[in-house]
């Protein structure tokens, strides 16, 4: 499974991909972001979280350097043991939250995506 970030024709690239670009430039290519590591910017734990996702639930802000260019994204951790500047790895899960629970018929969505785990 690949975490696709999105690279525009100034060479900025975002995760999640945009129509245009930061600087208003069209996309030109997706880079997966699974085949690099981040280092944590930030991270907290919530413990009041939504019908069907778990609890405690992890969070970090992570910072990717792909090939020069900065690239954030926010998810999930594998764990709480994570400190701030520490590496980690986005790794696929089936389901990142129940699908029973919430409003949303299960069949409409999607479940899987990425959490960040330390290296």
């Amino acid at each position: 499974m690949t975490m696709e970030a999105t690279r525009y024709d100034d060479g900025s690239i975002t995760y999640p991909g945009h129509p245009r670009g930061p600087g208003g430039t069209e996309p030109v290519e997706t880079v997966d972001l699974s085949e690099y590591t981040a280092e944590v910017v930030t991270w907290t734990t919530s413990t009041a979280t939504p019908p069907g996702v778990r609890e405690p639930n992890h969070l970090a802000i992570v910072e990717f350097d792909v090939e020069g260019e900065s690239v954030r994204a926010i998810g999930q951790l594998t764990t709480g043991d994570v400190e701030t500047g520490d590496e980690v790895r986005p790794v696929h899960v089936d389901e990142l939250r129940e699908p029973g629970a919430g409003i949303r018929e299960p069949e409409s969505q999607e479940w899987d995506g990425s959490r960040f785990e330390p290296v």
